[in-house]
């Protein structure tokens, strides 16, 4: 590589801090596995390149915090970090689901799921004790 291309890509390089401006702690309670939605709000002005990025995704469907993390290709707490300032501007939002409890008779998971999930369960773990010969 030569020398103008080696400086072409360090300047591309953004270290992970600049984009949280030293931030190193979300302000929201973010689990990997959280999912988001494209809210009304707007971020900042001043909000980093990935936002926008954040949102053009959110805005086609909704993702979880690791799965913008692995789009992103940045660290996880840099993506949540991020999140939490989107979050704050009511750009995202993370979308209640109502429980099965709550939803009423018949609203539960098929018998049809839970006979797939027990099944593929067995197969993975073919010596665990059954539910009913648990002590």
């Amino acid at each position: 590589m030569t020398t103008y291309g080696r400086a072409a890509e360090q300047s591309t390089f953004v270290r992970t801090y600049t984009l949280t401006r030293g931030r190193t702690k979300p302000r929201h309670l973010l689990g990997l596995e959280t999912v988001l939605e494209a809210g009304l709000g707007r971020p900042g002005p001043a909000q980093a390149e990935e936002c926008e990025e954040i949102l053009a995704l959110c805005r086609e469907r909704r993702r979880s915090v690791v799965e913008l993390a692995g789009r992103l290709r940045r660290p996880v707490t840099a993506v949540k970090v991020l999140v939490s300032d989107l979050l704050d501007a009511d750009a995202l939002i993370v979308p209640l689901t109502q429980s099965y409890a709550d939803a009423g008779a018949g609203s539960g998971p098929s018998t049809q799921l839970l006979a797939a999930i027990s099944a593929g369960l067995k197969r993975k773990w073919p010596n665990a004790v059954d539910h009913s010969q648990a002590g």
